[in-house]
């Protein structure tokens, strides 16, 4: 549908409450995994927010044509995966009945094959790619009922299968984070935690795979493994739970059966949304981004910026920053990009500031002032804070004081009290400028004026 992709926390203002319940596949059959989920005999409790979502999220009417610009990001994935595009996607129906989906479904359309990932232990091949749309949020669940929040339901989704290539646990951390820099690479994917989310089929020689769904933390993924390999070996020597099944990631790293594995009866035709042909001017009018990685190292050699530095900005806003090298000729790249990251990292880590407040706007406001010299690079922190704080700019307050004055200021101090310690006259010239000398010049001035 044509409803915004916007993910809420505010009290919704519909409810609708429903049951579903399994059909039978194109096999003819009813999945196993449907077959369980229905069993639990669960109502779910749909919210909904009547200004975010239309009839097509709550399955009173058909959906709309297929989205052209998730297609073309989806492609754009595929292609720095090293994909083949399918020549026409032919969405189909998966039976899902835990209540993710309102239609008991999920509309899914392979999209490409046969690429791969370049790793540190070779290859590893990326099986296929699919199309999808994205499940309802679980809000709440127990025995009775499960409720269930819209507002997710539908976004454009895109899965990403690889090969069993995989060695061991460290091997899959370093797939997963490779994948993930390749989607943030196109700029046009979701962040946060639980916007990429990784399942991991973990299969030994003894017991049949399982699944482990849910790491939306990549950090205990290696965790998870080795938790799982021990699960299995001590299953084969017990000969227990001897069975390929779905279990669910735990927060502390260990996991508990969900559902059975899914197999191809849980797939039929999705009769709703005609065949799509996907034509080579598609697939040649994508253009492909910059790759983070390549990024990095273009930074470091064109600004001269350190490989942590350089690092940082890509996470940051790269175009925002060299929007601004190529605006303001004045400053030097790297008091810019270390203003965007460590200067703001350091207001909010040791004064607690809230840095979101910072515009974009607002930086390029504070860089136009020192392309201008209307203000001090060593004041701009002060500038900053006052920005967050929301006070009243005042120019003349950025601009540091000529030594001459600070020396006039420490002569006065000495000549009211000749015993005064140094540091006790540092600190009068401190509390006296607030901020706008130089630490070390004025160490220097005072110093000078002892002779």
């Amino acid at each position: 549908c044509n409803c915004p992709s916007i993910l809420r926390d505010d009290p919704p203002d519909i409810t609708i409450k429903r049951k579903l319940r399994a059909v039978a596949g194109e096999t003819g059959l009813v999945d196993v995994a449907a077959k369980h989920a229905m069993s639990k005999e669960q109502e779910f409790i749909y919210e909904a927010y009547s200004d975010t979502i239309c009839l097509v999220e709550t399955d009173d009417e058909p959906p709309n044509k297929l989205n052209e610009e998730a297609l073309d990001i989806a492609i754009e994935i595929a292609l720095l995966l090293k994909c083949e595009i399918v020549d026409e996607l032919h969405f189909m129906r998966k039976t899902i009945v835990d209540g993710s989906n309102t239609s008991g479904f999920q509309r899914t359309a392979l999209l490409a094959r046969n690429g791969f990932i370049e790793t540190s232990k070779g290859n590893v091949r990326i099986g296929s790619i699919y199309l999808e749309e994205e499940s309802a949020k679980n809000v709440k669940e127990t025995s009775d009922n499960r409720i269930w929040r819209l507002d997710r339901l539908g976004i454009p989704l895109v899965e990403i299968q690889t090969e069993a290539d995989i060695l061991d646990e460290k091997h899959a951390r370093e797939t997963a984070e490779k994948i993930g820099m390749i989607l943030r690479s196109t700029n046009k994917v979701m962040r946060g935690i639980g916007s990429i989310r990784q399942d991991v089929n973990v299969s030994i020689k003894g017991h049949p795979r399982v699944e482990i769904k849910g790491f939306q933390d990549i950090r205990i993924m290696e965790l998870v493994i080795k938790n799982e390999i021990e699960r299995q070996l001590n299953s084969i020597k017990t000969k227990k739970d001897l069975f390929g099944h779905v279990r669910n990631v735990k927060p502390d790293g260990s996991t508990e059966f969900l559902r059975p594995l899914p197999g191809s009866s849980r797939m039929y035709p999705e009769t709703d949304v005609p065949i799509f042909k996907v034509s080579k001017e598609i697939i040649k009018s994508v253009v492909l981004p910059e790759i983070i990685t390549e990024k990095v190292v273009r930074l470091e050699k064109q600004y001269n910026l350190s490989s942590d530095i350089a690092n940082l900005i890509v996470k940051e806003n790269p175009s925002l920053f060299e929007n601004f090298v190529n605006k303001f000729k004045n400053l030097d790249p790297n008091l810019i990009a270390k203003t965007m990251t460590l200067t703001l990292y350091d207001l909010k880590s040791r004064l607690n500031l809230d840095i979101s407040k910072i515009s974009d706007e607002d930086l390029e406001e504070l860089f136009s002032y020192l392309n201008t010299k209307k203000i001090d690079q060593s004041l701009i922190s002060h500038y900053l804070k006052d920005k967050i704080e929301g006070k009243k700019i005042n120019l003349e307050n950025y601009k540091t004081i000529s030594p001459k004055e600070v020396e006039k200021f420490i002569l006065e101090a000495i000549k009211k009290n000749k015993n005064i310690t140094d540091n006790a006259l540092m600190g009068q010239v401190m509390l006296r400028f607030k901020g706008k000398v130089n630490g070390k010049l004025a160490f220097e001035l005072i110093k000078k004026s002892r002779k």
